[in-house]
C-alpha cells in the first residue's frame, strides 16, 4: 500500500531482539514494498492469548499463531496444513491430535511438546484459582504422545466423556521449547520440549509450578520495552516486529514469517495497527486501509459516500443480539404477561426506528443462542417454535392482555441505555406501541445499565447480549443460576439439554439439541429477539483479500494471509 502520513508516535517502543525475519529470505508470494494499515483500536498485552484473551491479544494471535481450524460463522473450519483431528475411538472418547509439519519462526519444528503443553493448560494445570472446577485430568488421562510418528508430532486425548469441542480442545498458544528453557533452565530447544513432557506425564510439582509461572507472566509484554524475541516466536503467517505506545493508543507493525507452512502464505510485506483517531472514517484511503466500526446517524452519509467511490463496505455482526428481556416477577411474574407483552412488541418496527438509515444492516433474528447466516441457525429457528408463538404478531393486543389478567394501564418500567443510539431509538418505538394496547411503559434508562441491570428495579430491558457460542457460554446465561443471567429461571430440563449438547459430538445433532435449548426459551417467554449488532468494515479500493467475519474474535484479522495491496 502507499505510504500513508502520519505524525511520529511518541512513547515506549517495543525493541524487539533480533527477529529471524532480518536473516531469513521472505516468502516468494510477498511482493515488496506493500503495506496494509488498519486502524485499530486494540492493545498487546501479552502473546498468550489463551492465558490472557483479550480483543487486543486475539487480534495479534489471529496473525501470529496457527492450528487444527478456526470457527467461521459457528462452524468449525479445519486447517489440515497445520495438522488432523480424527476421533480414533468412541468408548473411551479418544481424539488424535496429529501435526503436519508447522515450524516456529525460530525454526524449531512444532510437535508433541507444543500440543501436551496447550492440553495442560486447558486442563488446569496452570490455573491460578485453585478453587476453579478447572482441576487437572487424572494421571491415566494425560495424553499419550504417538509412537506411531517418528517425529513425536501427534497425542492422543483420552476425555471422561464425548464432548462438543474436541476439534478445538488442543490449542498451541505458546512454543514448548521457549516455555521449557525459561521455566526449567534449559538451553537446548529439544531438551526443553522434552522436559515439559515429562513434567507433565510425571505430574512433577516443582517443575509444573515453573512452567505454570512463565505461562502466566513470561509473554505479559505490557511494561516491557526490549523484549526479547525468544516470546514474539511465531507459528502463525506473520510475527511482531514492534510496536509503540503514544497517548492515542497502541499502534503494532507484523511482517511475514518465513517460517511459516500454511496452505496460504503471505502476500503483504507489512501490516500496521495503528490507532483509529477520532474520524476513523475519514481516515480511509489516507491514514488507514482498513476499519471497522459501529454505524450510527453520524457515519452514514460518509460510509455511503465510500461505497459510492468503490471504497468495499462489508457488513457483519459482533456476536450480540439486541433483545427486549422481561424480568419473569412482578407484572410478568405470569408466563401469560410475559407472553401478552412479547407478542406485542413490534420488532422490525422497533429497528427501524432505532436505526434508521442504518436499519438494513441490522439483520432480524429470531434467537437468542444462535446467529443468522450460522447452519444452525435455520434449525434451530424452524424447531424452537418461535414462530407460531412469540415472533406472531398479536392481532388483538389489548384483548390478549386482559386475557392474561394484566389489567390496562399497567406500568412497566422498562430500562435501557440513555447513550447508545439504538436503545433510545427503540425504547421511544415501543412505548409508541405500548401505548395503544393498554400497557403504561415507562422511563427507566440509565446512564450505568451495568449497575442497573443488577439491582432489579425494573421489569423489561432493551439490552445488547453475547449470542453463546459454546455450552459453558449457554449455562452462564440461561442455566439455572448462571453467573451471567439476567432473568433468572430455574429450568431442569434446559439445564438437561445444555448437558447433553456439550457431549454431542455430531454437527448435525448437536444443531437439534441447540434448537430444543432455543425451545426452552421461547417458552420462558423471557426474550424478544430483535436483531443482530452489527459492524461494518471499510476497505480501501488498492486492498483486496480482507474478508471481516461475524463474531467478538479477531473479525477483521482472521485471514490475513489472504490479504493483497497494490505497491
Amino acid at each position: 500500500m502507499r505510504s500513508h502520513r502520519r505524525a511520529a508516535a511518541v512513547g515506549v517502543v517495543l525493541l524487539l531482539g533480533g527477529l529471524t525475519a532480518c536473516a531469513q529470505e521472505l516468502p516468494a508470494t510477498v511482493v515488496p514494498d506493500t503495506k496494509v494499515t488498519v486502524g485499530w483500536s486494540g492493545e498487546l498485552t501479552s502473546m498468550n492469548a489463551l492465558a490472557a484473551p483479550t480483543p487486543g491479544n486475539l487480534d495479534i494471535a489471529a496473525a501470529t499463531r496457527s492450528g487444527f481450524g478456526d470457527t467461521v460463522d459457528g462452524t468449525f473450519v479445519p486447517d489440515e496444513s497445520f495438522g488432523r483431528v480424527t476421533i480414533v475411538s468412541d468408548d473411551p472418547f479418544t481424539v488424535r491430535y496429529d501435526l503436519a509439519e508447522p515450524a516456529w519462526s525460530d525454526g524449531i519444528p512444532l510437535d508433541a511438546a507444543d500440543l501436551m503443553l496447550g492440553w495442560a493448560a486447558t486442563a488446569g494445570y496452570f490455573a491460578e484459582d485453585e478453587s476453579a472446577d478447572a482441576g487437572a485430568a487424572e494421571p491415566d488421562d494425560v495424553p499419550v504422545v504417538s509412537t506411531v510418528d517418528e517425529f513425536a508430532r501427534a497425542i492422543e486425548v483420552t476425555f471422561p466423556h464425548p464432548t462438543i469441542t474436541w476439534q478445538r480442545a488442543v490449542t498451541v498458544p505458546v512454543p514448548a521449547h521457549v516455555v521449557g528453557k525459561r521455566a526449567l533452565g534449559l538451553d537446548d530447544a529439544m531438551e526443553a520440549k522434552q522436559a515439559v513432557i515429562r513434567a507433565i506425564h510425571e505430574e512433577d510439582a516443582s517443575a509444573l509450578a515453573a512452567i505454570a509461572a512463565v505461562w502466566h507472566t513470561a509473554f505479559d509484554v505490557t511494561e516491557k520495552t526490549d523484549v526479547p524475541a525468544d516470546l514474539l516466536v511465531s507459528s502463525g503467517p506473520f510475527e511482531v516486529e514492534g510496536s509503540t505506545r503514544s497517548a492515542d493508543g497502541q499502534s503494532v507493525t507484523l511482517v511475514p514469517n518465513p517460517s511459516y507452512r500454511g496452505a496460504v502464505s503471505p502476500q503483504v510485506a507489512r501490516i500496521d495497527l495503528v490507532p483509529p483517531g477520532d474520524d476513523p472514517v475519514t481516515a480511509i484511503g489516507d491514514l488507514v486501509d482498513v476499519v471497522r466500526v459501529a454505524p450510527n446517524s453520524a457515519n452514514r452519509a460518509a460510509i455511503r459516500e465510500l461505497e459510492r467511490r468503490d471504497f468495499t463496505v462489508q457488513t457483519t455482526h459482533d456476536g450480540g443480539v439486541w433483545a427486549v428481556l422481561l424480568d419473569p416477577a412482578g407484572v410478568f411474574a405470569q408466563p401469560a404477561a410475559r407472553t401478552a407483552f412479547l407478542r406485542m412488541v413490534p420488532a422490525r418496527e422497533l429497528v427501524e426506528a432505532a436505526a434508521g438509515e442504518w436499519s438494513s444492516a441490522y439483520a432480524a433474528t429470531a434467537s437468542m443462542v444462535s446467529a443468522p447466516g450460522s447452519p444452525a441457525y435455520e434449525v434451530v429457528t424452524e424447531d424452537s417454535g418461535f414462530a407460531t408463538s412469540l415472533g406472531a404478531p398479536s392481532e388483538d393486543p389489548p384483548s390478549e392482555r386482559e386475557a392474561a389478567g394484566v389489567a390496562p394501564g399497567t406500568p412497566v418500567c422498562v430500562l435501557y441505555d440513555r447513550g447508545n443510539e439504538f436503545a433510545v431509538g427503540a425504547f421511544t418505538a415501543l412505548r409508541s406501541a405500548a401505548g395503544p394496547a393498554g400497557w403504561n411503559v415507562a422511563d427507566c434508562g440509565s446512564d450505568d445499565v451495568g449497575a442497573a441491570i443488577g439491582q432489579r428495579g425494573w421489569d423489561a430491558a432493551i439490552m445488547r447480549l453475547p449470542i453463546p457460542q459454546t455450552p459453558a457460554e449457554i449455562v452462564a446465561q440461561w442455566g439455572s443460576g448462571g453467573e451471567a443471567s439476567l432473568m433468572p429461571q430455574i429450568d431442569a430440563n434446559r439445564d438437561a439439554l445444555i448437558a447433553q449438547l456439550a457431549q454431542t459430538v455430531d454437527v448435525y445433532e448437536a444443531r437439534e439439541v441447540l434448537a430444543q435449548i432455543e425451545a426452552t426459551i421461547v417458552q420462558a417467554a423471557v426474550a424478544r429477539p430483535l436483531a443482530v449488532s452489527p459492524q461494518v468494515t471499510i476497505i480501501d479500493r488498492n486492498v483486496a483479500g480482507v474478508t471481516a467475519r461475524s463474531g467478538p474474535v479477531a473479525p477483521v484479522m482472521y485471514g490475513v494471509a489472504q490479504w493483497t495491496a497494490v505497491p
